[in-house]
């Protein structure tokens, strides 16, 4: 059985990721702004790291993949993310061309450190068995994640308004750095090298019926909630609330997230993966179609926050143990490197452009009403991705 000192190392690389993943996504908008830049410019440096995501994880998977050489990519990447957070650190001066150029690298080196750790953790707790204590395991390492957003960006936000926002990149470096030590420390964890280890690529298990209605729905559940991360805050400000009021909100999700992934030990032993996959679906369809109708309600927002434990974290769970058991051994990277390009990469471009166009159109209930019709959308593809499953199971 895995201990948790085995899994300590991985603990504490997803703690560094989110805590260097928060305080960039929140904080990094100001610092731009104090370096003169505009709003236009701003908003589409913060659209890069979903660009970047389409395809910097699958490049660092397939490399990884090739050459079973994770650890040693994943060190590269942390090396590499402290860089070019030092070079952006010094870009400022240099214009909104240098801050672009440096913030591109950054993302591209940081695109590693999801599919390869998620796939090295997979390995370790050998998710594809099924196992429901192996579940139970992920969720208490993954929690760490979730915990270290918190944790950055509450005592970054206290630090910046402390010493002033242009101390802000130097503080990330920190991060980064902290990122690549743990890094440095993951155990190896790569495939043993078979001639018959991947007798088809991932893009031919792609293709299969059952795999690809599960990415159709992985994309559009998650294109659903792109309008929550994109544009909730804004949403909340349009009703008059508070900065503060908003951070609580925020913390909400957080916090029932971070539950979810302690317990998830207990909970994924009531259902499959498919049936956990629609009803976030179907919860992500109430929860978006509810803050459309009535999100100036403080109470609807705070009781639709908390579905968050369903609608992300259960929902990220039983993707990444489905992806383990669809991209076995040496397709284990490349599996993984698709649920980020596919779920969070390409959602993210066409949720963030389709959303600002929907809200100059018909203000921010409209995003919101489009989520609810997305995931519903997700939950059909999700059935057919469940039946297809249970045909082959069955023959």
């Amino acid at each position: 059985m895995t201990t948790a000192v085995a899994l300590r190392p991985f603990a504490h690389a997803w703690f560094c990721y989110f805590a260097a993943i928060g305080a960039f996504s929140l904080y990094a908008p100001l610092w731009f702004r104090d370096q003169g830049l505009s709003a236009l410019a701003i908003g589409s440096i913060a659209s890069l790291q979903s660009w970047t995501r389409v395809f910097a994880p699958y490049g660092w998977a397939w490399m990884a993949d090739h050459t079973n050489q994770r650890r040693a990519l994943l060190r590269l990447a942390g090396v590499l993310c402290v860089v070019f957070a030092l070079a952006l650190a010094l870009a400022g001066r240099y214009g909104v061309a240098a801050v672009t150029f440096c913030v591109v690298l950054l993302f591209i080196a940081n695109g590693a450190v999801m599919p390869l750790t998620e796939a090295s953790l997979a390995h370790q707790l050998n998710l594809a068995s099924g196992d429901g204590g192996a579940g139970g395991r992920y969720g208490r390492t993954r929690v760490w994640g979730s915990v270290g957003f918190m944790a950055s960006v509450v005592l970054i936000g206290m630090l910046l308004h402390a010493i002033g926002v242009l101390a802000w990149p130097w503080l990330e470096v920190a991060l980064w750095l902290l990122l690549a030590y743990a890094l440095w420390r993951l155990p190896l964890m790569s495939d043993p090298l078979h001639h018959d280890a991947a007798p088809k690529g991932a893009l031919a298990v792609l293709r299969q019926p059952e795999v690809a209605w599960f990415f159709a729905g992985v994309f559009l559940t998650v294109l659903a909630h792109v309008s929550l991360y994109a544009f909730f805050s804004l949403f909340a400000v349009s009703f008059g609330m508070s900065e503060t009021a908003i951070g609580l909100l925020w913390s909400v999700g957080v916090v029932v997230e971070i539950v979810f992934f302690w317990t998830q030990g207990h909970w994924f032993e009531r259902m499959s993966m498919h049936n956990w996959l629609l009803l976030a679906a179907v919860v992500s369809a109430l929860r978006f179609g509810v803050m459309a109708a009535f999100g100036s309600f403080i109470v609807v927002l705070v009781l639709t926050q908390m579905t968050h434990a369903v609608t992300f974290a259960a929902q990220h769970a039983a993707c990444i143990t489905l992806v383990a058991r669809y991209f076995p051994g040496q397709l284990r990277g490349r599996g993984q490197a698709l649920y980020t390009t596919l779920g969070y990469g390409l959602s993210g471009v066409v949720g963030g452009v389709a959303g600002g166009g929907l809200i100059e159109r018909w203000g921010y209930p409209a995003v919101f009403w489009a989520s609810s019709g997305a995931a519903l959308l997700a939950a059909l593809c999700l059935l057919r991705s469940r039946r297809h499953a249970l045909r082959a199971r069955a023959g």
